[in-house]
């Protein structure tokens, strides 16, 4: 018991003193080793090369290069020309057209920082020309990127698919309604902003054969997450090969479609593709040995027998759940988070009668909220450095936002159809 209480002190300790996650992870990590007696040396490494030997785990990747070739091929531009045309001309019709370019993004690449990054280089400028503050612009920029990792394709899903052996297609399915809810609470947000702000309204107007253009120009990319959920929907391939054949398309519309410069820069983008894979992997690999050494000290049966013994209502044990989850995701990665407390958590909900798909659902998008909150909201980190402003002027910005998704989040936790249904209809689920 002392062993567990000194880890987790440690644990925390690094956290808090601002030692990024993969450190933190990987000094904890040594000191359990060393504690039951291992080898860290050979312990470690074989504990890492373990936790991301996953087949499922290759969809990671392909679903990021994806995103890299959609993004140089000049697809960000035409996904935010379509968002202008559905919600330009409503007042503040340039936050709003950033959220909606966040939810068409989100059906493309499944990564809340790739999303921040993509909309926010030409968003966040955009809107500071137009009249909006810079910490405003960079809030609406990072909180609606939370978007991208539920509407399907989504890393954090696969991870979650890959960490509990859940079907990753229904996670898939089952975050197209919370994905939208999410876009729409954003955009509610904006709007009562907008009549207590003199926010900027947009007055341009396009002409027939420019709608045509625009929407001709968006349907080929947007067909991407059509592609993806028929062929896991119909059996005709895996979430892994669903991923390879993204990246397959997105390099064909860049080539032949919209002709970007995409054979010139595939080195480079393959180069940030294995970059940003690293980073994710290593997070989750080390995670795994920690989590190992946490069932060899049986920290993850005494917490969990203390959430059954003391948590006796599901609807308490829901709560519960989720004020554990956004405290951790403040601190933590999401995914790492997931790698850490789906083993502990997931078969309690399964316990009180709460579906798989659900749960997975409810931890993910916590996971994912955690992005935009600090102190360690990766997205919050990249859109401020984006637009040039202090993180904590962000983040008090972000704070109705994030409040919004909490909404969605308790909406998510307590209807459970909300999350179940559409699996349900295809079948995916009984």
């Amino acid at each position: 018991m002392l062993e567990t209480s000194y880890l987790i002190g440690l644990l925390f300790l690094l956290v808090f003193a601002g030692v990024p996650i993969c450190f933190v992870f990987a000094t904890v990590s040594i000191v359990g080793v060393l504690m039951v007696s291992g080898n860290p040396l050979i312990t470690i490494p074989q504990g890492i090369f373990g936790g991301i030997k996953s087949f499922t785990l290759l969809a990671i990747p392909f679903f990021i290069l994806a995103g890299e070739l959609m993004n140089a091929g000049g697809i960000t531009g035409r996904l935010v020309k379509l968002s202008s045309l559905l919600v330009g001309r409503m007042k503040g019709g340039l936050a709003q057209i950033n959220i909606v370019s966040s939810m068409f993004f989100g059906g493309i690449t499944g990564s809340s920082v790739a999303d921040t990054s993509a909309i926010g280089g030409i968003l966040i400028p955009a809107m500071v020309k137009e009249g909006y503050r810079a910490d405003f612009s960079v809030a609406v920029t990072a909180t609606s990127s939370v978007v991208g990792p539920i509407i399907p394709p989504s890393i954090v899903m696969v991870v979650y698919g890959a960490t509990m052996n859940t079907s990753i297609g229904a996670l898939f399915l089952g975050g197209v309604i919370p994905g939208i809810l999410i876009g729409f609470s954003l955009m509610v947000v904006v709007m009562l902003m907008a009549r207590k702000n003199e926010f900027p309204k947009r007055t341009e107007r396009y002409t027939s054969k420019e709608i045509v253009r625009i929407m001709t120009d968006a349907i080929i990319p947007l067909g991407m997450p059509l592609i993806i959920m028929g062929g896991i929907l119909s059996g005709i391939f895996t979430p892994t090969e669903a991923g390879a054949i993204s990246a397959f398309y997105a390099f064909i519309i860049g080539m032949f479609i919209t002709k970007g410069k995409i054979l010139y820069i595939l080195p480079e983008l393959i180069f940030k593709t294995a970059k940003t894979t690293a980073s994710v992997l290593l997070i989750l690999g080390i995670a795994t040995v920690l989590s190992r050494i946490f069932a060899i000290l049986r920290i993850q049966q005494a917490l969990g027998s203390f959430i059954a013994t003391n948590i006796t209502d599901k609807i308490l044990f829901l709560v519960f759940v989720n004020i554990l989850l956004i405290f951790m995701g403040m601190f933590m990665e999401g995914n790492a988070t997931i790698i850490l407390m789906g083993p502990i958590l997931a078969p309690i909900a399964i316990m009180y009668g709460i579906h798989p798909i659900q749960f997975g659902l409810i931890m993910c998008m916590n996971a994912v909220i955690g992005n935009a909150t600090p102190p360690v909201g990766f997205c919050l980190f990249v859109g401020s450095t984006i637009g040039k402003v202090p993180l904590v002027q962000v983040a008090k910005k972000a704070i109705p936002f994030v409040f919004a998704e909490i909404v969605v989040l308790l909406l998510v936790t307590f209807i459970p159809v909300l999350t179940t249904w559409l699996p349900r209809m295809s079948g995916m689920i009984k």
